[in-house]
């Protein structure tokens, strides 16, 4: 865990840099930035000791923003948008200024994602592989035109710096897995792949607040890209069949080709570069169920 550094989180009102943000505060200068649209989310910031600070990363204007960050957690991000030019300018551009903004970091850590890969079929998707022909949308073709420029400002300008490829979270603030409890609960199908077994690697709040922290202090210049999962893999129809017997409502499956692809990691680079996770898939989703849905008293389904 860092200590007495001054730390950065952009979308620090999200669910992955809300908690990175709320973890690190207690022992750290943690400046939170988000648009801050609901003065709600400022407030929930500043309840746990993080200092808010309103900024729209898409503008690229970081002027009002200081330079004397030890430790950047670049979590903004523009998605839900077919809207090309914003999300290169977004997660493209405005990345590699904030990069070159921020070039006295320690260690910089650029959250990209695994939905740019091309499907590989029924095995991991290494960091090597190449970038999906065609993207599935917008937003995964910036990410990778965000890679290319944050690993060219990098290098330039020798800014140590990670690129996470998150491939599924899930905790009490959400997540794929998530949604697909809503659609559960609600009796609604979840659309699958056809190619079966849906493989991922979900990786639990607890871990990727504790992996999100080291690959901040792991970055280098070269960058260092890897996969950011958890370290156990389990399918989408197994984790939707657990949820189900924990509510009691059996899960519908519609596979069809329209269907995201999964996204299975390869996360030897991660284990080797950040560790392993702890939480065991069924005690994280679990525990998700509950958080999300205290008024359920859920049921103890059989040990697979």
């Amino acid at each position: 865990m860092l200590e007495g550094e001054k730390i950065l989180i952009t979308g620090a009102g999200g669910k992955i840099g809300f908690p990175i943000a709320r973890a690190l505060a207690g022992s750290n200068e943690v400046w939170g930035v988000a648009r801050f649209t609901d003065p709600a989310d400022r407030d929930r910031l500043a309840e746990v000791g993080v200092h808010p600070f309103a900024l729209d990363v898409s503008s690229a204007d970081f002027s009002t923003l200081p330079r004397d960050f030890g430790y950047v957690f670049h979590a903004a991000t523009a998605d839900g948008t077919e809207d090309w030019p914003y999300c290169l300018e977004t997660n493209a551009q405005a990345s590699g200024d904030l990069l070159f903004h921020c070039a006295a970091a320690k260690g910089f850590v650029y959250c990209s994602t695994g939905s740019i890969y091309q499907y590989q079929g029924q095995r991991p998707l290494k960091e090597d592989d190449p970038p999906g022909v065609p993207l599935r949308s917008a937003y995964s073709f910036s990410k990778v035109a965000a890679e290319a420029v944050c690993g060219w400002v990098s290098r330039r300008f020798d800014i140590p710096l990670t690129v996470i490829r998150i491939c599924s979270t899930y905790g009490a603030l959400g997540g794929a897995p998530a949604d697909r409890l809503e659609r559960i609960l609600e009796r609604r199908p979840i659309a699958l792949h056809p190619d079966r077994p849906n493989h991922f690697n979900p990786i639990y709040e607890d871990d990727y607040v504790e992996l999100g922290i080291r690959a901040m202090e792991a970055a280098q210049s070269p960058p260092l890209v890897v996969n950011w999962a958890g370290s156990q893999t389990v399918s989408a129809e197994d984790y939707c069949t657990f949820m189900g017997e924990l509510v009691g409502v059996e899960p519908i499956f519609e596979y069809t080709a329209s269907a995201h692809t999964p996204l299975w990691p390869d996360v030897s680079r991660m284990h080797e570069v950040l560790g392993r996770t702890k939480v065991d898939w069924r005690d994280g989703f679990r525990r998700m169920v509950a958080a999300r849905h205290p008024e359920l008293r859920l049921a103890s389904p059989a040990a697979g």
